[in-house]
């Protein structure tokens, strides 16, 4: 019996029995949808999460106060004078743009529409060094830093919850913790970040917000610097260059910085860290369908072998070998794993494609993604688990003995 006949014959044993074919398959289609959509949804996060985080800037050195050294103790915070002392082209010639920034949250309200926001201050280097762009009017300028200006660009986020529109803005008055900023130019859109929604922001000029919104300790405190490279290639010794200048003007001792600084690689790497683990996890978490699925395969065709005792006998006494036998009943359960592989694609890509539909409409940039690669493993393994789970049922069909299986009622 060649490989042609043995699936002909496959197929029509599995016809003969439509609702019991129907059930087996109905657990690898499960198995196999889940797979896929648990695998797609990992893809979508991480490259969601990714994106992200190369949206904030390029070549982006992150200096935060504090350590993850617990023998480090009351911290210096981090000050303007240690930005201008970073952006100096002789100490650190890897540099090529530093903003210092403090932020806080807030209210903000426009014509009895209000909301809480992020409140930044910032410098007019922030936007370059963030890659923002404008759906309107103008940047922060030094003018502006220098007048402690009563002006505010709005992300897009916020500009939809006060005027519900994103463009017509510049002029406008909005009141931050009730007071009167003139509103110079809306921001574009940049999605969900590493800190939270880049949209939900406003940005005043950081002389502004130090004096009359954001207060710290000190003067010249600051939340945050942000360092530019000059390029990808120089962010290892860019970092290094930052980290003596801040050891030299915190006194730290050796080994025990009072300040953290992170390159946007190491945000990817945890992130995709994360998101890797939590795909395996979800994945290995579907793939125990897979595997009910495959145990229901080889109960039915312990059951059709019981069935068809008398069949196999007559086909063993008419000539047919072991091989034939065993050919025959790998190839049907080889089919119903296959089979229900294709039909379990077809709904994973299905649920992956609803779920991606119902983050849109909820607002989240978020876009499962059904990779060739999920594809070929699933259909490989779905098939394998046809083959593993059908050899016990097809060996014991092609070892009885012809006599008995004859005389079996």
């Amino acid at each position: 019996m060649n490989l042609k006949q043995s699936i002909f014959e496959a197929l029509e044993s599995l016809n003969a029995n439509k609702l019991r074919s129907s059930l087996t398959i109905l657990g690898i289609v499960i198995g196999v949808a889940a797979v896929i959509a648990m695998l797609a949804i990992g893809h979508g996060a991480e490259a969601t999460i990714t994106g992200s985080i190369s949206g904030i800037g390029t070549n982006l050195l992150f200096v935060f106060r504090g350590s993850f050294d617990e023998s480090v103790r009351n911290p210096r915070p981090l000050t303007l004078g240690d930005a201008q002392a970073i952006a100096d082209p002789f100490a650190a010639p890897s540099v090529a743009a530093v903003a210092p920034v403090i932020e806080d949250s807030g209210e903000i309200n426009a014509g009895g529409e209000r909301t809480n926001t992020n409140i930044v201050g910032a410098t007019p280097e922030y936007f370059h060094v963030r890659n923002y762009s404008l759906i309107e009017g103008e940047y922060i300028t030094q003018e502006h830093l220098l007048g402690r200006a009563s002006v505010v660009l709005l992300g897009p986020e916020v500009a939809d919850k006060l005027f519900g529109r994103r463009e017509g803005l510049v002029g406008e008055t909005v009141r931050i913790e009730g007071q009167p900023f003139r509103v110079i130019g809306v921001l574009a859109s940049k999605g969900g970040g590493t800190f939270g929604s880049e949209d939900n922001r406003v940005v005043v000029p950081f002389s502004t917000a130090q004096a009359r919104l954001i207060r710290r300790g000190g003067s010249d405190r600051v939340d945050l610097i942000l360092v530019q490279v000059v390029s990808a290639e120089a962010v290892p010794q860019a970092a290094e260059e930052v980290a003596q200048i801040l050891r030299t003007r915190h006194r730290t001792p050796i080994g025990a910085d009072d300040f953290s600084i992170f390159s946007q690689q190491d945000f990817l790497t945890t992130a995709e860290t994360i998101t890797g683990v939590l795909t395996i996890f979800l994945g290995g978490i579907a793939a125990i369908s897979l595997l009910v699925g495959g145990i229901g395969i080889m109960n039915i065709m312990l059951v059709s072998v019981t069935e068809r005792t008398r069949e196999i006998g007559l086909r063993k006494a008419l000539g047919a070998r072991k091989r034939d036998i065993l050919v025959q009943f790998l190839a049907e359960s080889s089919l119903l794993s296959l089979l229900g592989g294709l039909i379990g694609i077809f709904f994973g890509w299905l649920i992956s494609f609803t779920v991606g539909r119902i983050a849109a409409s909820s607002g989240t940039p978020f876009n499962p993604t059904v990779g060739i690669d999920a594809v070929l493993l699933a259909t490989l393994f779905s098939a394998a688990v046809g083959l593993f789970f059908g050899i016990y049922p097809a060996s014991r069909a092609a070892n009885l003995e012809p006599v008995e299986a004859l005389r079996y009622e």
